[in-house]
């Protein structure tokens, strides 16, 4: 699976496989550079879509308080 097609639990959970691949003692050092590559794009993806998560948030968070405003002042 390309890792630009996982959810986020999945990418956390492959990039805690590749971290704990890394700290084994096992790994050549062409299998431990592709590792720490594949750990660096899916921490970036990861970090990509938490920044989308929170925008998601705060616009539902500011759409919210929008109509809490507006029934503040038109109170029926």
């Amino acid at each position: 699976m390309d890792n630009k097609t996982l959810s986020f639990d999945q990418a956390m959970q492959r990039l805690q496989q590749v971290v704990n691949q890394l700290d084994s003692a096992d790994l050549s050092l062409q299998e431990s550079l592709k590792l720490f590559e594949e750990g660096l794009k899916l921490s970036s993806q990861c970090n990509l879509q938490l920044k989308e998560f929170e925008e998601k948030i705060d616009s539902i968070t500011d759409e919210y308080k929008m109509k809490e405003e507006s029934q503040d002042e038109n109170p029926n």
